[in-house]
């Protein structure tokens, strides 16, 4: 890698140099007739009002909002989890947390990464593999690493490129990225800290930053769309942007290439750096879209948007108020953990313009995109989002379900307007706490006393619904 940041412009001459030397046929200038594609864009640690769309005035997003002007805005889109792994294992398998493989961040001791996905889970990448498309990863994995079931070429994908390891992809500025089990090493010189700390020694930071990674990402991105333009293609683009490192120095913890157009904020670094981060991928968000259209491929292209839980607490970011109106945020099921933007664009499926309430979840793409693939999906917890997508009449969940084990297990439902939280009091006594979406949006008001028949309902929905994981126990399991 050569000391330079890759540009939307190199990237623009090489969309147009592998575009035009394909013959102008109709064969290959639309995937006409072949199954949609779907390019899945999912962010780190950006909360509900992280973009412009969503309310953020302090900085704007006009890529992502041209997606949602475009196509479709979700205000009641829930995660999976409230942490990484989890929530990218809910994606991949369409289960929820009372029911998924993976449920909180558990590490493999002697630096073996996370927990890793088993042989007998069956991934959306899967199915869509069996259904011919080419199947894509670019970005951050955390289901398991090379040696082990979790390596992604074992769980459906043609490809990957990037980070599978999560703790590695704290640092935006790696020693090295991985493409299909080979090393790359780029040109940033990486001080990795002490194999005595939590991290055995896998945390990092940059002395020299040279390769941004989402560069390199958005870079991959755009060959990996332009390679298979003329077949149907599922691209997994699971980005770094706005996770902070934590291993980094004081006052260096966001990691953007240059603070741009925020440098003359009159702001500290860590906000001007925070924005320059979400700054830089609604730049790449730009990049993909742009492409799409130039290769004629919009009306045969799902592109959604969305992150994976809640924003931080790092404290020199607050001043954006990145959770929006909703309580809580990354760790917890307050819905500032859980509740996630969500938009979405089909040209000529999705009515430009489009606001949906409608409660649904990241379970939900699983048979969404299997349905779309036209295969069977495997067993899931979810409803296809394509009515809802389409304009059509949705089916609705009757509840929705999380957990989260760490530091203490907990529990959360959704049900109509109705949100029950479960969690242990200083006494470490389980209280539900019941509280109306509809009037107390902020879950200020534990209601409770007030209404006891719904809180007893929905602590019996929590109780049954889930089923036992010997990785993630819960105080309520069977001896």
């Amino acid at each position: 890698m050569s000391a330079r940041r890759v540009s939307t412009t190199w990237i623009s001459c090489l969309i147009i140099a592998i575009y035009s030397c394909k013959p102008a046929t109709e064969e290959n200038s639309v995937n006409t007739g072949t199954r949609s594609n779907i390019i899945f864009i999912f962010a780190d640690d950006l909360g509900y009002n992280d973009l412009s769309c969503y309310g953020q005035t302090h900085f704007s997003t006009p890529n992502i909002d041209a997606l949602a002007s475009q196509g479709i805005r979700f205000t009641s889109f829930y995660t999976a989890s409230p942490v990484c792994a989890p929530s990218r294992c809910g994606l991949m398998t369409g289960r929820d947390m009372g029911h998924a493989l993976i449920r909180g961040n558990q590490q493999v001791p002697n630096r073996g990464g996370q927990l890793p996905l088993p042989d007998s889970a069956i991934t959306v990448a899967e199915k869509l593999k069996e259904a011919g498309y080419a199947t894509g990863m670019i970005g951050k994995w955390g289901l398991g690493n090379a040696v082990n079931s979790g390596n992604p070429l074992k769980q459906g994908f043609d490809f990957y490129y990037g980070y599978l390891d999560q703790i590695l992809a704290h640092n935006a500025f790696p020693e090295f990225v991985l493409k299909n089990n080979d090393t790359i090493y780029l040109d940033n010189e990486v001080t990795y800290l002490s194999d005595t700390l939590w991290h055995e020694g896998l945390g990092s930071r940059s002395t020299k930053k040279v390769d941004y990674v989402q560069d390199l990402f958005t870079q991959e991105a755009t060959l990996f769309i332009s390679q298979h333009q003329d077949t149907s293609f599922f691209l997994y683009l699971p980005v770094i942007i706005p996770h902070s490192n934590g291993e980094a120095l004081e006052n260096e913890k966001n990691e953007a290439p240059s603070l741009g157009k925020f440098d003359d904020k009159p702001w500290n670094r860590e906000q001007k750096a925070y924005a320059a981060m979400i700054d830089e991928l609604d730049q790449s968000v730009g990049t993909i879209v742009n492409l799409v259209d130039s290769l004629g491929l919009g009306e045969n292209t799902l592109i959604i948007f969305t992150s994976d839980n809640g924003p931080d607490t790092y404290e020199p970011i607050q001043m954006f108020n990145s959770n929006g109106p909703w309580r809580g945020h990354k760790r917890d099921l307050y819905e500032g953990g859980i509740r996630m933007p969500l938009v979405a664009r089909w040209t000529g499926t999705i009515s430009p313009g489009r606001e949906s309430d409608h409660p649904s979840a990241l379970w939900d793409f699983m048979p969404a995109f299997c349905e779309m693939a036209r295969v069977e999906a495997p067993p899931n917890n979810g409803i296809s989002l394509l009515p809802e997508l389409r304009g059509e009449d949705q089916p609705r969940h009757d509840y929705l379900y999380w957990e989260f084990p760490i530091p203490y297990f907990w529990q959360a439902l959704r049900m109509d307007q109705w949100k029950a939280v479960k969690k242990p009091d200083d006494n470490d006594t389980y209280q539900v706490e019941l509280y109306n979406l509809q009037t107390d949006p902020g879950e200020e008001n534990n209601v409770a006393s007030e209404h006891p028949a719904i809180a007893v309902q929905m602590d019996s929905i929590m109780m049954n619904h889930r089923t036992s994981n010997q990785n993630f126990p819960s105080p309520f399991d069977q001896p």
